[in-house]
């Protein structure tokens, strides 16, 4: 049970204010609270936590112990790296109705961002798939229903700050994670 409540926690802290998040509070900010938005951002989480899962559930197997903790100290750098380094746009300039072009923005975002590096690494660093995958996808949905239901909660400029004082938390983390893993710590 840690990965799921680690994977939990790390996934409401890691989402906030990230990509996927901003796209959806501008569309539902200039759009209104679309019931089809909510559906297929529901969708796009699920598939793309499951995918971080499943990744994970392929890789473990491959790894011995200590290559593990390596692993996943790099998945958890990068997600440190991308919450540090890419910002999300503002608001969507010319947005659509198109609930398929949001599924397919959405999914383009989330593959790559900082949720989906830490389900995969908390995922094969505490060798539970599984768990590590509905604790993240339990976060990925509650970040998600709060950009739709509350999108100006992104426009403060702590959601900003925030997600980049995580970022450093992030990369720490790895840190740490090597340097006990090579025996310097």
């Amino acid at each position: 049970m840690p990965a799921f409540y680690l994977t939990f926690l790390g996934v409401l802290l890691a989402g906030f204010g990230a990509r996927d998040q901003v796209t959806i509070a501008g569309l539902t900010a200039r759009q209104g609270q679309r019931p089809g938005v909510l559906l297929v951002t529901l969708v796009c989480t699920g598939l793309t936590s499951a995918l971080a899962a499943w990744a994970a559930s392929k890789t473990l197997p491959v790894l011995p112990p200590p290559a593990r903790a390596i692993f996943a100290g790099i998945a958890i750098g990068l997600a440190g790296l991308e919450s540090m380094i890419l910002s999300p746009r503002r608001k969507p300039k010319e947005p659509t109705n198109s609930l398929g072009a949001l599924g397919l923005v959405l999914a383009a975002a989330q593959v790559t961002d900082a949720v989906r590096f830490l389900i995969f690494g908390l995922a094969v660093g505490l060798g539970a798939p599984l768990a590590a995958g509905s604790g993240g996808l339990l976060g990925g949905i509650v970040l998600s229903i709060l950009a739709w239901a509350a999108p100006g909660a992104l426009d403060r400029p702590l959601a900003m700050r925030g997600r980049r004082i995580v970022g450093a938390v992030l990369v720490l983390v790895a840190l740490v994670v090597f340097l006990r893993e090579f025996g310097l710590l």
